[in-house]
């Protein structure tokens, strides 16, 4: 958006800021305290012509001599001024100012009082004199120009200093700012080298400060996601094709041979029959997708129910048994158990795992199912024997239209490669997991449901 800051811009201002912040603090503490010192000097600058104005009363035998004794020391200390009064009656005084009408004691130790007259300012104090058989009134006070003088060009070299400095700080605090985002910048050369085609570019981790490697290590993980999931999404998109094209490659060449030549009506029907297996299969395969794409974003249990997991196993026994018979393959349930769920997408998950061993399982062997009850979760395990798969593909069994035979010929089944991928999907809207082992020509497929159970089963 317009005039929005640049992290180094912001940076440089804080900097700035506080070090103007700072410098002007200092400053202002300098030019107090010195201005504190010349109250404190002044003071007993004060109250040392008190001491002495003091002596020479006492020592002045008469006031011809008082007054030419306090002029010769008001003539030797420039910008020193002196009232002595007996009561209401002026005894020295002739070149004082205007004193206010009080004054602090010196005895007291308070501060110097401080008054304007014209063009001067002067700072005063008062005190009694004992004078010989009477009592005098001493109000003195000091020019305090020079001061002033000295705090005005004291003032002005602090604020061009303070000016100078906070130049100064800005532009070093641009350039360490500048300096310490440099990470930034070559992390951010590296991002916009990452393409669709080159998703193998990382951050440097180790070139950069403790402060960013944690980001780095962060968008190296997301990097590492985005390819794995990109590289994914092409086989996918691959597999997807591929699907397509068979089911479509046979409708349309048996939709020309059709139309090549005139046939007769049972002839036509024989092709549409064949049309409508395809187009069956499609719509299988459609409606598959369907399911996954909806799963992705998270589903909720249509109908949240107590499940008795074998009484469902078994239901599928009997409908899987012309199969079963065909390949004279034995079908066995150990235990029992009841979880929550919903009925029809357990019944297709445990559907999708009994289909998928009678299709890889050879003539004459069996395939069992065992329901057992773990702490608080409840298993049901698949397994059927055949051919063992390699541990490098079995993570990989749940990937959609992943299949083992990678020649992709299956004239014996009608299956699109989703089955897995729908019972892993099932599981995760269950809050539950499949997993999959297999060793010594024997496949194992385990529905793990994980969470409380109800204590009796479904009536």
């Amino acid at each position: 958006m317009p005039g929005r800051l640049s992290l180094t811009a912001r940076l440089t201002a804080f900097y700035t800021l506080v070090s103007a912040a700072v410098l002007l603090g200092m400053g202002v503490l300098v030019s107090l305290a010195t201005e504190r010192h010349f109250v404190e000097l002044d003071h007993d600058y004060l109250k040392d012509k008190i001491g002495l104005v003091q002596k020479i009363v006492r020592e002045s035998p008469s006031q011809v001599v008082l007054s030419t004794r306090l002029d010769e020391l008001l003539g030797s200390h420039h910008g020193l001024f002196i009232e002595l009064r007996q009561g209401d009656r002026l005894v020295y005084g002739q070149t004082a100012p205007g004193f206010p009408a009080s004054l602090p004691t010196a005895s007291s130790g308070a501060d110097p009082v401080d008054w304007s007259e014209g063009a001067r300012t002067l700072r005063g104090l008062s005190s009694e004199v004992d004078a010989p058989h009477t009592a005098l009134q001493l109000r003195i006070a000091l020019d305090t120009a020079h001061h002033a003088h000295f705090l005005q060009g004291l003032r002005q070299t602090l604020a061009v200093y303070l000016l100078g400095a906070i130049l100064v700080s800005g532009l070093l605090g641009w350039w360490a700012a500048r300096r310490g985002l440099a990470p930034l910048r070559v992390m951010k050369e590296r991002a916009m080298t990452v393409t669709a085609q080159k998703l193998d570019q990382r951050m440097p981790v180790d070139a950069v400060p403790a402060e960013f490697a944690d980001l780095a290590q962060s968008l190296n993980t997301m990097l590492e996601r985005l390819q794995a999931d990109f590289a994914r999404l092409q086989e996918f998109s691959s597999d997807l094709a591929h699907e397509l094209r068979t089911p479509i490659n046979n409708l349309l060449t048996q939709t020309q041979v059709s139309l090549a030549q005139k046939r007769d009506a049972s002839a036509y029907q024989d092709i549409l029959a064949s049309n409508a297996e395809e187009f069956q299969r499609l719509a299988r395969m459609v409606s598959d997708m369907l399911f996954l794409a909806k799963t992705e974003h998270g589903i909720e249990l249509p109908n949240r129910e107590a499940i008795s997991l074998d009484q469902e196993t078994q239901a599928l026994f009997e409908f899987y048994d012309a199969v079963a018979d065909e390949k004279c393959i034995r079908l066995s349930l150990t235990g029992h158990a009841v979880v929550m769920g919903d009925r029809l997408m357990v019944r297709r998950a445990i559907g999708n795992l009994l289909s998928n061993a009678l299709r890889h399982s050879p003539a004459d062997a069996e395939v069992a199912v065992a329901i057992e009850q773990q702490g608080a979760n409840t298993t049901l395990c698949l397994t059927n024997t055949g051919v063992t798969i390699s541990p490098e593909v079995l993570p990989r069994l749940f990937d959609r239209f992943f299949r083992v035979d990678k020649s992709r010929s299956h004239p014996e089944s009608d299956g699109a490669g989703l089955g897995l991928s729908i019972t892993q999907a099932i599981m995760a809207a269950h809050g539950g997991a499949v997993t999959a082992r297999s060793s010594h020509g024997r496949t194992t497929f385990c529905l793990v449901f994980a969470g409380s159970h109800p204590d009796r089963a479904p009536v």
